[in-house]
């Protein structure tokens, strides 16, 4: 694998959003602290869907030298809303939530379609415990460990060329999952991987203004949608109970969940730190 890890810019965290209009949610995981010492930067991106991804931004965006992009949306999610990449870019489908037969991080297209109705859904406290519930699926599933085992394999692959870059449909959740996972086998502190898995909330909802808007204006509250269009952290440690019930520690998850070898997670410790 070809990739530079440094990309000529200072190993910090306070710099890893990339500000590309039409590619939300885009940052780079390199710059936080490890235990071995820094993730390093210009090798793993995560983002919101690319579908929207502009002519203009195009060439920002193919300069962060992204070969490969993991969509780990539903079949119909990327379907109804292909990823517009540049020519070079490979893209890998990963449907991780494909045993789910009905999972709220996947249907936030109904948002659009139908505002009041979906908001009565998720009223009460519901969209809270839809997600965290959601959460558990990303560890539990078949399909989702299956999904998270490609993943891996593929940004440990040697053959693999440039960057990578994994996504969902706004980059919170299947997304958030695979970040922390990857962040917290590297040796980052829990309350730095939680401060990242939170930022969606800074990088992403400022751009989902005009939805909260519209729903306002056909008499949703915003704070119905507020648990549903950002993070919590009890989204994410359900997650981590799910994995801890499950298989204890990350890396009883690496090796008994997804498949990895002792050898594979020293080599991405190296890769990546």
């Amino acid at each position: 694998m070809t990739a530079d890890g440094d990309n000529g810019r200072v190993n910090d965290s306070s710099d890893r959003t990339v500000p590309i209009p039409s590619a939300l949610n885009l940052r780079d995981l390199g710059g936080l602290p490890a235990e071995t010492g820094q993730i390093r930067r210009g090798v793993v991106y995560r983002s919101a869907g690319l579908s929207s991804l502009s002519d203009a931004d195009e060439p920002q965006f193919a300069a962060l030298g992204i070969r490969t992009v993991y969509d780990l949306r539903t079949v119909e999610e990327a379907a109804t809303a292909p990823d517009r990449l540049p020519g070079a870019v490979r893209r890998v489908e990963l449907d991780v939530l494909a045993d789910s037969p009905v999972s709220v991080a996947a249907s936030l297209g109904e948002l659009s379609a139908n505002p009041q109705a979906f908001a009565a859904s998720l009223a009460g406290g519901r969209a809270e415990r839809l997600f965290e519930d959601t959460y558990r699926d990303l560890v539990r599933l078949p399909s989702a460990l299956a999904g998270y085992r490609a993943l891996y394999r593929g940004i440990l692959d040697p053959a693999r060329e440039g960057a990578a870059l994994f996504h969902c449909t706004t980059g919170k959740d299947r997304t958030g999952w695979a970040a922390s996972s990857l962040l917290t086998a590297l040796g980052v502190d829990a309350d730095d991987v939680y401060q990242d898995y939170l930022r969606t909330n800074t990088d992403l909802l400022p751009a989902l203004e005009p939805v909260l808007l519209r729903a306002e204006s056909l008499g949703v509250d915003r704070e119905v949608l507020l648990p549903v269009l950002g993070v919590r952290d009890s989204y994410l440690q359900a997650a981590f109970a799910q994995m801890r019930e499950q298989f204890g520690t990350i890396d009883g998850y690496l090796t008994d969940g997804l498949g990895l070898t002792a050898g594979d997670i020293d080599r991405l410790r190296h890769l990546f730190t």
